[in-house]
């Protein structure tokens, strides 16, 4: 059977390149989005996020008829659902997954599914989250039936296929990255691969929707422990008065080591998030991940600290001033270099909690965003800032702030080892 129209609900960094593919390879494609703002703006063939080459294949894939935005599920023979899953609002110590925005979805497409019809959970989720959609779905449509219950009969097929893309690349790597295929039946896998095949020329790898879903986890939570090495190594040489980047530029020079750099923290909708959910279903086996997520997530607050030392020193020296007049400006804002995605980002956050305590003014630099809403502190040029600033934090390596040399700030925190 194929795939003339394919459904994708949500239209944020994954969703929308998704829909844009699969509509550059003539596929008549319907995004589908809660966020008014998005879907007019894509139906103007323009793009409401940053990536590189995406504002091109949107425009030509809406000026052409196969793409179109839209808030209310319509009929199609494939749906991706890429929405967020975020964490439950909760006091404890390990974050419980709100899947309340798979839910949505798949409650949102139950109405207009038919048989025949593929729906692929793309968003990264807890093991057995795809198992769950396929129980919503079920209890919404009676009338239909569903691989936990017909297996390989199923009126419905069902799958999970995590993306595996870095934000600033996602096109090319949409196409050129192999994709795990955990299908909740043999023909499910196989209807999946048909779909992605579309326009994925990397391999698609068959297994599971448990595993494909643990499958990404993994990825992430071992990247995470690494960046957690990195950071911890970091303020131990902080301690110990040792150039961590010296240190790590050394080490590396053994042919089996491979020590990342570290930063302010772990920022992103993956790294920062996917190792909690191994963590919230074996909280007592997950002992080395948990502690990695301690270990980033604390970074923050070690920088929180170093700029307080930073504020001491600076009114040593400058007895005639009081806090009030000190000036503070953050150097970057996203959660990796040469993008907009604020989610989940380190450098957001340090900025944020500095501007709520710091008494006199705080700015930031963040050549990626024009303007934010709502915030203590405002946004400046490169040019303003060196101009204005008694303390500096680097806390992204944009390339605007590579190409810059070293700035003459009396009193610079780099957490980046650019400056």
């Amino acid at each position: 059977m194929s795939f003339n129209t394919v459904s994708v609900v949500g239209l944020g960094y994954i969703g929308l390149p998704t829909a844009a593919m699969f509509a550059s390879r003539k596929k008549k494609v319907v995004g589908v989005d809660v966020n008014q703002h998005a879907v007019d703006t894509i139906n103007r063939g323009e793009i409401h996020i940053v990536e590189p080459e995406l504002d091109m294949i949107v425009h030509a894939a809406v000026t052409e008829g196969y793409l179109k935005a839209v808030t209310v599920p319509e009929a199609a023979d494939a749906f991706l659902i890429a929405v967020p899953t975020p964490f439950k609002d909760s006091s404890s110590t390990v974050p419980e997954p709100d899947l309340s925005y798979i839910e949505a979805a798949a409650k949102a497409i139950a109405p207009v599914l038919k048989k025949g019809d593929l729906v692929i959970l793309e968003s990264t989720s807890p093991v057995g989250a795809t198992e769950q959609m396929a129980e919503w779905l079920a209890e919404a449509r009676s009338d239909l039936t569903f691989p936990q219950t017909a297996d390989m009969n199923a009126d419905i097929n069902i799958a999970h296929c995590p993306e595996r893309v870095l934000p600033g690349h996602v096109v090319r790597e949409l196409v050129e990255n192999d994709r795990v295929i955990g299908g909740m039946t043999v023909k499910c896998s196989e209807r999946a691969i048909e779909l992605y095949k579309t326009f994925v020329e990397g391999e698609c790898v068959v297994t599971n929707a448990r595993t494909a879903e643990m499958a990404k986890l993994t990825e992430n939570s071992c990247r995470d422990v690494q960046i957690a090495f990195a950071n911890e190594l970091s303020i131990i040489c902080d301690k110990l008065d040792i150039n961590v980047w010296e240190l790590i530029s050394l080490a590396n020079r053994h042919p089996r080591i491979n020590i990342l750099q570290p930063g302010p923290g772990v920022g992103g909708h993956c790294i920062a998030v996917d190792p909690w959910f191994i963590v919230s279903k074996t909280p007592e086996e997950a002992k080395i991940i948990h502690t990695a997520r301690q270990v980033n997530d604390g970074k923050p607050d070690w920088v929180i600290d170093k700029v307080k030392i930073a504020i001491a020193d600076f009114l040593q020296e400058n007895p005639e001033k009081s806090i009030e007049d000190v000036t503070i400006a953050c150097f970057g804002l996203a959660f990796k270099p040469d993008i907009d995605d604020l989610r989940e980002s380190p450098a957001m956050s340090i900025t944020q909690k500095l501007a709520s305590m710091h008494k006199g003014r705080v700015v930031a630099v963040e050549p990626n965003i024009h303007s934010l809403n709502n915030e203590a502190f405002e946004l400046v040029s490169i040019e303003q800032a060196e101009a204005e600033a008694d303390i500096a934090i680097l806390l992204v390596d944009h390339k605007e702030f590579k190409a810059k040399q070293k700035p003459n700030f009396n009193f610079m925190i780099d957490m980046k080892g650019i400056w």
